[in-house]
């Protein structure tokens, strides 16, 4: 199966998947509870399916993920696609997928474990844990401002090839010496930047790795198969992403200034075996969707995983709470409001990343169109995991019906 280029005016480019007539050849099922069971009708279920569906045929993503479980029961766990589109490799609901951003949540609970334990402080400045980092004027950064996209630094302006950010040491080195834009003043999405510095806080209060504490943390107690930063093993293969939709320039410019490279560029990266080998504490956790699911459902249930108290619950709802921050809420690198809390991205009641009325949700988007979330008011957890890369694309209103119809149909 190859990607189809379709035919533009020149200076513009586009490209689609080419979607098979019937999706049952291509459709992978997990283990799923009667409707009931989640307090739903079967034709609830059925609907939200149609709509993931509908969202497949817009030919924006090879493939689709999505696993939800209401009242803590997993009713829809189903895939759509090609894990490797040119290798005809069917995406399976037991083939992992990068998260991207959605990895930020992980890392900022592993912060917020070592908050909970007593071996950090949040409202410390950054440079008692890492006294080099208080160069250039941010010896007053702390790390709420990091967790909450304060620190100054949402992006390297020294020059950074492609290779650098699989050198963690070079990465803080190039982080330490950078000058902060308005730090703890103004907001400002931090895309690759803050989760390098909270993995070195990690390791210089632990003495031990981000992936170890993960490990320890959550993954091991969760008994979750995959859940790692860059993926260990070698007879496993990930899902490969693709650059879809719409490529204009001004596109690329705008995703250059948010995460540091172009679309492509970013695709490339994501698909380059040294990826799965680095560890990027914002950007390259692997998961299943119903693994990501899962660690949000642990979070809904206030931080208890079957019989074990993971976090406690003053934890998981400070965490997942609305940050006292100062500023308004513009994001200065996106130029969207968003609303964030110490690690997550917030839902809201009208315009909501989540879809419309959800203010009571919390969660964390990854580039582009991959959503893993919690809704209290309808206890729900889910994760939407998209493989298609289309900054622009037919794809969005397939996408907003699909939302719309996953809130309907829970609430």
């Amino acid at each position: 199966m190859t990607m189809t280029r379709l035919s533009l005016p020149a200076g513009f480019s586009a490209s689609a998947v080419p979607v098979p007539r019937h999706l049952t050849p291509v459709t992978d099922r997990g283990d799923e509870c009667a409707a009931a069971e989640a307090g739903l009708r079967p034709q609830q279920v059925a609907t939200i399916w149609r709509h993931t569906r509908a969202l497949y045929r817009t030919g924006m993503n090879p493939a689709i993920a999505l696993c939800l479980r209401r009242r803590g029961q997993v009713f829809l766990d189903r895939t759509l696609g090609y894990a490797d589109a040119g290798q005809q490799r069917l995406l399976t609901t037991d083939t992992p997928i990068c998260l991207f951003s959605a990895s930020k949540a992980v890392t900022a609970m592993l912060v917020h474990h070592l908050a909970e334990q007593g071996e950090l402080d949040l409202d410390r400045p950054v440079c008692h844990y890492i006294p080099e980092y208080g160069a250039m004027g941010k010896h007053r950064t702390t790390l709420m401002h990091v967790l909450t996209h304060r620190a100054g630094v949402p992006r390297i302006h020294e020059p950074v090839a492609a290779e650098d950010l699989f050198d963690y040491d070079r990465i803080m080195t190039l982080l330490c010496r950078a000058k902060p834009e308005n730090p703890g003043r103004q907001q400002a999405y931090h895309a690759i930047t803050a989760g390098f510095v909270l993995g070195e806080v990690i390791r210089r209060v632990t003495g031990e790795s981000i992936d170890a504490l993960l490990d320890r943390v959550i993954r091991r107690p969760m008994g979750m198969r995959y859940f790692t930063y860059g993926l260990r093993e070698p007879a496993v293969a990930p899902a490969k992403n693709a650059v879809t939709g719409l490529q204009l320039s001004p596109v690329n410019a705008f995703l250059t200034h948010a995460v540091g490279a172009p679309l492509d560029e970013v695709v490339d990266l994501s698909n380059d075996p040294r990826f799965l080998d680095a560890t990027i504490p914002a950007g390259n956790l692997y998961a299943t969707a119903e693994e990501a699911s899962r660690f949000f459902q642990m979070l809904l249930n206030d931080g208890r995983y079957q019989d074990q108290q993971l976090f406690r619950p003053e934890t998981v709802r400070f965490a997942t709470g609305r940050a006292a921050t100062k500023g308004g809420r513009l994001d200065r690198t996106l130029m969207v409001p968003l609303a964030f809390s110490p690690g997550f991205m917030l839902g809201a009641r009208a315009l909501s990343l989540y879809g419309p009325g959800t203010s009571n949700a919390f969660g964390h988007l990854g580039f582009i169109s991959i959503y893993c979330w919690a809704d209290r008011d309808r206890d729900l957890a889910g994760a939407l995991l998209t493989t298609g890369k289309a900054a622009l694309g037919r794809h969005f209103p397939a996408l907003l019906k699909l939302q719309m119809a996953i809130n309907r149909h829970t609430a």
